[in-house]
């Protein structure tokens, strides 16, 4: 057991430090707010648009899906470093230490969790002073940290288990603007889920994304705004019901595919897959 914790504290200081660097480095800096500030200028390109049969503007309708979007994309980060750190061999080195994969995988989430709070301030704080969005009292923002930690917990244990299954980080990255483009496409950011085929609707309601910018747009909008959902209301036990599925579906499979990745990981295994590497750049 102390162990463990002590691991866990390791792996915590290892995220934090992995954040520390990316505030430090100009490049991956940049690419933060180029990539979190995107959303912020569709917002107020479209800052005069009026929702059709509201009062209500586009911007304030769409900050919160576009925060949702941003904590259901977390996945991406655990996916990205758990493929790359198989191919360097920092996993085959983490695995050699007691309790090495669990420090290892808390600050690969540490590190996720730290850098989507960044990306989501990014957006968040030009969004409340540029389009007055902001939560209901002490009691929204309280319900706002809510809806991100379940959000996370939803989403970054899947993050796990696609980076335990792909081998490649070349693959997570390249079909990762893909995946999180759908998700943008189908969450109700910017078409009603009730405006697509039936079909469509059911899916986008069985992901996360979906769920999270709701339960944002519950903690941002007006009570009026509801109308504008899936049967008239924010459906909030739903909400809570199906992120809490995820979370608990994504914590009982991840140590399990986890722990067959970090099995399979051996020198030869490290080896094959830098000589891929380097037969790609030649």
């Amino acid at each position: 057991m102390k162990r463990t914790l002590h691991a866990i504290r390791v792996g915590i200081d290892r995220g934090i430090t992995g954040f520390k660097h990316l505030l430090l480095t100009p490049s991956e800096l940049l690419s933060q707010f180029i990539w979190n500030g995107i959303p912020l200028v569709i917002l107020f390109l479209n800052r005069d648009t009026v929702v059709e049969g509201t009062s209500i503007s586009f911007a304030t309708v769409a900050l919160p899906g576009f925060l949702g979007l941003i904590v259901a994309a977390s996945a991406y980060g655990p996916a990205y470093y758990l493929a790359s750190d198989r191919e360097d061999g920092t996993l085959l080195r983490a695995k050699a230490v007691p309790r090495g994969i669990v420090g290892y995988v808390t600050g690969v989430l540490t590190q996720a969790s730290l850098e989507t709070l960044f990306g989501m301030l990014i957006l968040l704080v030009p969004g409340v002073i540029l389009f007055g969005v902001s939560a209901n009292g002490l009691v929204g923002w309280l319900t706002f940290v809510f809806i991100v930690v379940l959000g996370l917990a939803a989403s970054l244990p899947t993050g796990i288990v696609i980076g335990s299954v792909v081998k490649s980080p070349r693959v997570i990255g390249g079909i990762g603007l893909l995946v999180i483009g759908g998700m943008a496409a189908i969450s109700g950011i910017f078409i009603p889920i009730q405006e697509l085929p039936t079909w469509l609707g059911w899916i986008a309601q069985a992901l996360p994304t979906y769920w999270i910018g709701q339960g944002f747009r519950f903690v941002f909008l007006p009570d009026a705004a509801a109308a504008l959902e899936v049967g008239g209301s924010w459906r909030l036990p739903e909400m809570v019901a199906v992120l809490s599925a995820w979370a608990i579906g994504g914590m009982l499979v991840a140590p399990v595919v986890l722990r067959r990745m970090a099995r399979r990981a051996s020198g030869a295994s490290v080896e094959e897959a830098r000589q891929q590497a380097l037969q790609r750049m030649m």
